[in-house]
């Protein structure tokens, strides 16, 4: 059953600005409420900061004594958190803020700075410089000491310009997900074009199920996992192996139908989208429902896979098992945007309607904008060495200390 995380170690840290890259930040007593300009979907509990004058460099101005403080990324998405020291890089739908908590102020990258797009998914690092994949922008290398961006796209082998996450493997090699099929740069050569592969499913033999790839993550014998619009993939000793619905992936639509939140249904607007559905007979089914299509996904200490799905819950894969876990089962929400492993082994959920943590006997404790979060569509997570846990949502940033 799932129950309230205490909410006595919360601050938030909002990540904001205009849609031109200005970004607002203020604070005000502990005791004040949201501003009128806040979003609808992103209205506060009381407690939270207003918004001053906007710019782009400046103060955080977090105050450790205040319960919550925050400055927000106004109508943004934070899609990707990376935490590198005293450094919390923040990718959101409107460009790539870094923060440094050191010193208490930050910076905003964008196609002003050398950025080729403003929407960032993937934010991490890769050989000492910052990794950022972006939507339509390819795969962009900051040099955190000189500033400079160095940008990988198709000419030098990239998949696709649409980077959705990275991951630099035990062996060295870099794996790059893409829109257009999965790119492995053997040894992380990305200078050597020849180091370049690029996997599809033509190229796989219907090995990777789908060549839109969402997640990457490694597994303890070092395999590969790949999730995809079309089901979950597993690359290992050379060979290609993949689960889907019919395989147990995703909860039966019976199981989830009274919880599916969004009823604006991708396959009304995209023909690729409604091709799946109906490949997997689920044309009648006019709300947000896919369980093959893969959001997040993330592979824990003992080695079991977890899928987070469109509608269709969390799903947990042992290897040979699959279980699906709902709404029914304490899950807030079924459609399960993010997937994060911190420095203790835990399991953090984040979904359409709020934060789970996985108990370790069972079950999830829930936090929602009641307990303090930003906003209850969650994105993004990251821990800090000091086991601080940053949480990316629709208009912000949470940060929420160790007790």
């Amino acid at each position: 059953m799932a129950s309230k995380l205490a909410p006595a170690a919360l601050v938030v840290i909002g990540l904001g600005g205009a849609l031109a890259g200005a970004y607002q930040l203020g604070r005000t007593g502990a005791g004040s409420a949201a501003t009128a300009t806040a979003p609808a979907a992103s209205r506060l509990p009381a407690g939270h900061v207003a918004a001053a004058a906007p710019q782009r460099e400046g103060k955080v101005g977090s105050d450790p004594a205040q319960k919550f403080t925050h400055f927000r990324v106004g109508n943004k998405n934070v899609k990707r958190i990376h935490v590198d020291g005293d450094l919390v890089w923040v990718g959101t739908s409107g460009g790539l803020v870094r923060y440094d908590t050191a010193r208490d102020d930050y910076k905003l990258y964008d196609t002003q700075s050398g950025l080729l797009s403003n929407g960032v998914f993937f934010v991490g690092k890769l050989g000492g410089r910052i990794a950022v994949g972006t939507y339509g922008g390819g795969l962009s290398l900051l040099d955190p000491k000189t500033d400079k961006w160095e940008t990988f796209n198709v000419p030098d082998g990239l998949g696709d310009a649409f980077v959705y996450d990275v991951l630099e493997a035990s062996d060295g090699d870099v794996w790059i997900a893409t829109w257009s099929g999965v790119n492995r740069v053997k040894g992380g050569r990305l200078a050597d074009r020849s180091a370049w592969e690029l996997h599809t499913v033509e190229s796989t033999h219907g090995g990777l199920p789908n060549d839109w790839v969402y997640g990457l993550a490694q597994g303890r014998h070092g395999e590969i996992w790949l999730g995809t619009e079309g089901g979950l993939a597993r690359f290992a000793g050379g060979r290609w192996d993949n689960w889907n619905h019919a395989k147990g992936l995703g909860a039966a639509y019976e199981r989830v139908k009274d919880a599916i939140d969004f009823k604006n249904d991708p396959a009304k607007q995209s023909e690729h989208h409604a091709r799946q559905k109906q490949e997997m007979g689920l044309a009648n089914v006019n709300v947000a429902y896919n369980p093959n299509y893969i959001v997040s996904l993330a592979v824990d200490r003992d080695g079991v896979v977890w899928a987070g799905t469109w509608g269709g819950g969390l799903s947990r894969f042992d290897g040979s098992r699959w279980s699906q876990l709902t709404v029914a089962e304490g899950l807030p929400g079924n459609h399960v945007f993010m997937l994060h492993v911190d420095a203790k082994g835990v399991l953090w959920i984040g979904t359409n309607n709020g934060l789970a943590r996985a108990k370790a006997g069972g079950g999830f404790e829930v936090m929602t904008t009641h307990d303090g979060l930003f906003n209850d569509t969650v994105f993004s997570m990251a821990t800090s060495r000091d086991g601080t846990l940053w949480v990316g949502s629709y208009g912000g940033v949470a940060r929420i200390k160790p007790s």
